[in-house]
């Protein structure tokens, strides 16, 4: 029997991915499609590419409605909207994974700290399973609400975490520097993304502020088993989608980059969307459109450095792949299920 499967926030660039994503899942029904701004409105007018594929009209979300027709809900909503409609769907019996970040920090302090807001519902923060299957598989599978990582911190934990374990670096002094493509800003229209802002033109933003950095923190924290410290600092580049993540590390002792290289396939070598780099470095066109990571290491030597770096989809694997990853979990399918393609190459 499919899995009935609705998406509130459909309009948005991450729903819109979803949307792409399920409606060839073969597992899947997808049954109710929400948006706000956008209601009543065909999904192939929204997004061209859904033609043939994805048909009818964006509808108003409606709690009720959307628990008892889904067997799982997708919440891809600006911050500060899911926190208040996820217990309401939960109390339904609907699963739910939410793309915001209402659900991944435990600690509620945090919110009014980096996000400005007292959340709505801190007592699901500790029920809320962190969905990154790499880290998180084994609670994921048995969740009823997922936390859908932010982009940043997917491709940084999974870059920093291989490290973090194997005791060759320290846990201070970590910078991890990332670039993202526009489509990390959402759909909505700014001039801070006005294509004549961006084009020709690279700029970091948010630095030692940015909201996703609480994130990184918390999860690499986890995996080393103590408190964890980063300088996070994200650029904007003139592309469409992408993340590149570049962390840097200082050795805790004499290793080599065969050394750790060796650390990571060994991490790694069970993980379906994860692939070492071996010739070459991590780059983002070879990751476009698919649920990959790439990942590779190398040790500076004279600077005694490790670093790291990890490419993915900011839409895919930083969001809506990954979302659809754990949906799989959660359902007890093969986590390729639906996503198992290569990236899009040139």
């Amino acid at each position: 029997m499919a899995i009935r499967v609705s998406i509130v926030g459909a309009s948005g660039y991450g729903g819109g991915e979803l949307a792409r994503l399920l409606a060839v899942h073969p597992e899947v029904q997808l049954v109710h499609l929400t948006a706000e701004t956008k209601k009543d409105e065909e999904m192939s007018v929204l997004f061209p590419n859904l033609a043939g594929f994805v048909e009818g009209k964006t509808v108003e979300a409606d709690a009720t409605r959307l628990a008892a027709d889904s067997d799982v809900v997708f919440l891809s909503l600006p911050s500060g909207v899911a926190m208040k409609l996820a217990p309401e769907l939960l109390k339904e019996d609907a699963k739910v994974i939410d793309l915001s970040p209402d659900f991944r920090l435990k600690a509620p302090h945090l919110y009014d700290r980096w996000y400005k807001m007292a959340h709505a519902s801190p007592e699901y923060l500790d029920e809320a399973v962190y969905g990154l299957p790499e880290t998180h598989r084994v609670a994921i599978r048995t969740a009823r609400l997922v936390a859908n990582p932010g982009c940043y911190p997917a491709a940084a934990v999974i870059a920093l975490a291989p490290l973090l374990q194997s005791g060759k670096v320290t846990r201070t002094g970590i910078i991890v520097d990332a670039k993202s493509g526009v489509s990390g800003a959402g759909r909505g229209l700014s001039m801070g993304t006005h294509f004549s802002e961006v084009n020709e033109n690279v700029k970091a933003y948010n630095v030692t502020t940015h909201r996703h950095t609480p994130e990184i923190e918390q999860e690499l924290s986890e995996v080393a088993g103590e408190s964890i410290t980063v300088t996070f600092t994200p650029h904007l580049i003139p592309m469409t989608r992408g993340i590149l993540v570049t962390a840097y590390v200082p050795l805790a002792q004499k290793t080599s980059t065969a050394d750790l290289m060796a650390v990571y396939r060994e991490a790694y070598s069970s993980e379906p969307f994860v692939r070492i780099v071996t010739e070459g470095l991590p780059q983002t066109k070879a990751t476009l459109g698919s649920n990959f990571c790439d990942v590779t290491v190398r040790v500076d030597e004279r600077a005694g450095l490790a670093i790291s770096i990890a490419a993915i989809d900011n839409l895919v694997k930083g969001a809506s792949g990954c979302a659809i990853q754990n949906m799989n979990l959660m359902f007890g399918l093969p986590e390729e299920t639906g996503l198992n393609v290569p990236g899009l190459y040139p």
